[in-house]
C-alpha cells in the first residue's frame, strides 16, 4: 500500500517516542510500523492524515525526546491490518543517547503508595525517568545492551513492556521488587536499608551511597560535628560540599526564584547554586562561601532515604582525593572503608561514572560550571558552515578534562572527567576515549588537542596515530563559545574576553587574560594583561602569596610585600623570579584574583582546591559602583594601580568587601573598554565571554554592565572553563582540515 517512510531523528531512543508513535497511529487511523534503527526512529505509515501526525511527532514529543528532523518521502508500505512496533534493527550510532533523567512525579507517587506493588522499591523507573548512559553498554539502546540485561523480566513487569498503552512499554530499565535490582546495607542490623540508613546518619554516621554514577558520602548537614567528620577523613579541609534535600528544605536555607526552581526540578537534576538565606546551615558546608550547592533527590532510592530522615543531605562525591569517583561495590569496599562508617549498596552495576553536574542561574541566565549526569551525552548543532566537517575527536586540556567528538552536524561534549595530573584519572580519560568511540560508532579523522605538550591530553592525541591539530588555548575558549551559540562560519570576527588561569600562549609565555580578535579561522591577541612571574611554577596556583609578592613588586610597592608576607622566603622568591628560575612569566587573570586575595588575607598561604581564593573573594565583594583603574599602554593592561589604590583604600580602613567589588569593576572596566573599541571600529561584530574567571559570577555581572548595550555571546549549555575547551578545540580542528 502507499505510504510514507518517516526518519525522525535526535535524542528519540529510550524516551518513550515508539509507544508515543503508536498511540498517534490509533489517533490518526494510521496502518504501518515503527521501530529503533542506528539512525533513530524510522516510521512507516499509509492513511488519510500523516501531514497531521508528522506535525503532532514534532509538537506532542515525549518530554524528554529531543527532535532535531522529521524527514519524509512516498514509499510502499508493507500491507498491514493495524500499526505494530517492530524489532530495533542494525547496529552503530547514528542517533542520540538519553541523559540520565530525575524521578519522575508518576514514579515517585508508586513508591509512596503502599497499595503499589513498586511501594518503597528504590529502582522503580519508566520511559519518563530513571537510568539511561550510566547503564547503556551498546546501541541500539535495547535492554540486552544495558547493565538491566542480567535481571530477567517477572511476568507483570513483561506485560507492561509490552503494552504499547502502558507508560513503561519498552522501558529498558523496567524493574519491580520481585524481579529488580535490589538494596542492602552493610553491615546489616536485619532491617530495611532505608530505615537503618536513615537511622545512622540520625547519629552522625558517615555512609556511602550507591547512586546512579557512582557514589555519594553522605552525613546530616545540620550536625556540624558528623560534617567536620566527614571533611577530616576524606581530607577536604574547606572544598564546597553538595547538599540534597527536597525543595521545602531547600527554601528553608535558602531563597530560590522561579529560575532556581526550574532548573533544581529540571529532569537533569543538577546541583543548583543558591545563595544561603533562612536558618542557617553549619559554615563548615562551605567555609567563606556566599552559596551553598543544592540538588533535590533524583532517584526513587533518594527520595526514599529523605522521606525516611526528614532533612538535608551532605551528597559529596565518594572517592580518594584527586580520584575518580568510585562506581563498583568491591571497589568501595575497598577505598572507601576509611571513610564510612556503612554501605547502602546496589546490584544494578554502573557502565560508567558521572559526576553530578553543577549549574546555577545569573542575571545573564544559566551558567554551567560542570557537565555531566543528566547533560552527557546531549549533543550540540553544528553552526551554519559546518555541514562538511570531518569527524574529530578532541582531547581538551590538563584540567576539567572532556572529550569532544564531531560527527553527523552535531558536536557531543562528554562528560567532566577531573585533572589528569591524577594516574587513575588519566586511566578514566583513556577508557572514556574508547567508550565514546565505540559506543557512538565514531571514526575520527582528525584529532584535536592544546598547544602545551605536556599536558597528558596533548599527548594522547599523538598517541592515536591521526593526524593532529594542536589549538591555543584561549583561541579553544573563543571558538566553544562560538560554537555553543551557533556563530557562523563566516560570521566575522568576535572580541574575544578570555579570562582563565593559564594556558600556553605561541610565544612561550603563559597566557591567561586575553583579549582576542578572532573566529574559528584563527586570531590576533589585541590585548592581555602585563605578564607577571610564577614564582615555583605549579606552585604559584596553590601558594596566592606568591602571586601577591611579584604583583607588589611590580608596583613599586616591595615593602608593603616585606611587611604582608614577612614569614615567607621573599629573598629566594625573589631572586628567583629576577633570573627566571622556574618563574615563567604569565598574563593569568585567575593568579591577579590570587595576589588580591592574599593581600586581603584569604588563603594567602595556601588554596586546599583550585580556585578557593577567588571564589572567597568573589563571596566577600559588596555592591559596588566604581572600581579600581588600571593602566593600558600598547594593548598591555598594568594592575599596578590596583594595587596602589588598594594600599591607599585599606590603609584608610576600606572594608575587605568593598576592596574586592572595585577590583572586580576595575578588571570588568579594563577589559570591557578594549573590546568596545574593537565593535566601534567595525573590525568586531559582537563581544564573546569565555574561561573560567568568567565562572564567577560578580566578574560576569559587571563585565556584561560595563559592555551595556553590546551584543555579547555567553556559556550556557556548556562550561565557560576547561571543561568545554575541547568542543572549542574540535571546531577550530575541523576548519582547518577543510581549508588544507
Amino acid at each position: 500500500m502507499k505510504g510514507r517512510r518517516i526518519r525522525v531523528r535526535g535524542q528519540v531512543q529510550g524516551v518513550g517516542f515508539r509507544p508515543f508513535v503508536w498511540q498517534l497511529a490509533q489517533r490518526f487511523d494510521l496502518r504501518g510500523e515503527v521501530l529503533n534503527d542506528p539512525e533513530g526512529v524510522l516510521i512507516l505509515a499509509a492513511g488519510e492524515a500523516l501531514d497531521a501526525f508528522e506535525a503532532a511527532l514534532v509538537a506532542e514529543a515525549p518530554p524528554l525526546a529531543r527532535v532535531d528532523a522529521v524527514e519524509s518521502a512516498p514509499s510502499d508500505v508493507p500491507e498491514a491490518e493495524g500499526f505494530t512496533i517492530a524489532a530495533s534493527q542494525g547496529v552503530g550510532a547514528e542517533t542520540r543517547v538519553t541523559p540520565d533523567a530525575a524521578t519522575c512525579g508518576d514514579c515517585l507517587k508508586e513508591i509512596r503508595t503502599p497499595s503499589d506493588r513498586r511501594h518503597g522499591y528504590s529502582f522503580a523507573n519508566c520511559t519518563h525517568c530513571g537510568p539511561r548512559f550510566t547503564i547503556l553498554r551498546g546501541l541500539p539502546y535495547d535492554r540486552g545492551q544495558t547493565t538491566m540485561a542480567a535481571f530477567e523480566m517477572c511476568a507483570d513487569c513483561a506485560a507492561e513492556y509490552a503494552d504499547p498503552a502502558d507508560r513503561r512499554f519498552h522501558a529498558q530499565p523496567v524493574a519491580c521488587p520481585a524481579c529488580g535490582p535490589r538494596l542492602w546495607i552493610e553491615p546489616s542490623g536485619g532491617g530495611d536499608p532505608i530505615t537503618e540508613a536513615s537511622a545512622r546518619l540520625s547519629r552522625g554516621a558517615v555512609l556511602a551511597i550507591k547512586g546512579l554514577g557512582g557514589f555519594h558520602l553522605a552525613v546530616d548537614a545540620r550536625n556540624a560535628q558528623a560534617v567536620a567528620l566527614l571533611r577530616a577523613r576524606k581530607h577536604r579541609p574547606s572544598k564546597p560540599l553538595a547538599l540534597m534535600g527536597t525543595m521545602a528544605m531547600i527554601e528553608t536555607h535558602a531563597d530560590p526564584n522561579d529560575a532556581d526552581r526550574a532548573l533544581l526540578s529540571d529532569p537533569a537534576a543538577p546541583i543548583v547554586l543558591l545563595d544561603k538565606a533562612g536558618e542557617p546551615l553549619p559554615e563548615e558546608l562551605a567555609p567563606g562561601q556566599a552559596s551553598l550547592g543544592w540538588m533535590l533527590p533524583y532517584t526513587p532510592l533518594h527520595h526514599l532515604l529523605l522521606d525516611a530522615f526528614d532533612g538535608p543531605l551532605v551528597m559529596t562525591s565518594g572517592n580518594l582525593s584527586g580520584e575518580p569517583q568510585v562506581i563498583g561495590n568491591e571497589e568501595a569496599r575497598e577505598k572507601l572503608v576509611g571513610f564510612a562508617d556503612a554501605f547502602v549498596m546496589h546490584d544494578r552495576d554502573i557502565a560508567r561514572r558521572l559526576d553530578d553536574s553543577v549549574e546555577r542561574i545569573t542575571p545573564q541566565g544559566p551558567m554551567v560550571l560542570r557537565r555531566a549526569r543528566g547533560r552527557v551525552p546531549e549533543t550540540l548543532p553544528l553552526p551554519e558552515g559546518f555541514e562538511d566537517a570531518p569527524q574529530v575527536v578532541a582531547y581538551g586540556g590538563q584540567m576539567k578534562a572532556a572529550i569532544c567528538l564531531l560527527k553527523n552536524g552535531q558536536a557531543l561534549l562528554g562528560h567532566h572527567l577531573g585533572e589528569l595530573e591524577d594516574p587513575l584519572t588519566r586511566e578514566a580519560f583513556e577508557q572514556a576515549d574508547e567508550d565514546y568511540a565505540a559506543l557512538f560508532d565514531h571514526a575520527p579523522e582528525i584529532a584535536a588537542c592544546d598547544l602545551h605538550p605536556d599536558f597528558h591530553a596533548t599527548r594522547h592525541a599523538h598517541s592515536t596515530g591521526l593526524p593532529v591539530v594542536e589549538v591555543q588555548h584561549h583561541h579553544a575558549h573563543l571558538a566553544a563559545c562560538l560554537g555553543e551559540n551557533g556563530w557562523p562560519l563566516e560570521g566575522g570576527k568576535v572580541a574575544g574576553i578570555i579570562l582563565d588561569g593559564l594556558g600556553l600562549g605561541p610565544d612561550g609565555i603563559v597566557w591567561g587574560g586575553e583579549l582576542l580578535l578572532g573566529n574559528y579561522l584563527g586570531y590576533e591577541r589585541r590585548a592581555w594583561l602585563k605578564p607577571a612571574p610564577l614564582i615555583g611554577g605549579d606552585r604559584a596556583q596553590s601558594e596566592p602569596w606568591r602571586n601577591a609578592l611579584v604583583r607588589l613588586d611590580q608596583a613599586g610597592l616591595s615593602d608593603w610585600a616585606d611587611a604582608l608576607f614577612a614569614d615567607k622566603p621573599l629573598g629566594l622568591a625573589r631572586q628567583a623570579a629576577e633570573k627566571g628560575i622556574n618563574a615563567p612569566l604569565s598574563s593569568s587573570a585567575g593568579r591577579l584574583f590570587d595576589a588580591v586575595a592574599a593581600i586581603l588575607g584569604l588563603c594567602a598561604d595556601g588554596q586546599s582546591f583550585e580556585g578557593e581564593a577567588a571564589m572567597r573573594l568573589e563571596a566577600l565583594a559588596e555592591p559596588c559602583a566604581d572600581g579600581f583603574d588600571m593602566g593600558v599602554q600598547g594593548g598591555e593592561i598594568d594592575p599596578s594601580p590596583v594595587f596602589h589604590a588598594l594600599r591607599e583604600g585599606m590603609d584608610a580602613g576600606l572594608p575587605a568587601g568593598e576592596v574586592s567589588a572595585r577590583f572586580h569593576a576595575g578588571l570588568a572596566q579594563a577589559f570591557a573598554d578594549q573590546a568596545r573599541a574593537l565593535l566601534d571600529s567595525g573590525e568586531a561584530q559582537v563581544v564573546a565571554l569565555s574561561g573560567g574567571c568568567f565562572q564567577n559570577a560578580r566578574l560576569l555581572a559587571e563585565t556584561m554592565e560595563r559592555l551595556d548595550d553590546a551584543p555579547v555571546l555567553l556559556h550556557h549549555k556548556t562550561p565557560a572553563n576547561d571543561g568545554g575547551l575541547a568542543l572549542g578545540q574540535a571546531l577550530v580542528a575541523a576548519v582547518r582540515a577543510a581549508s588544507l
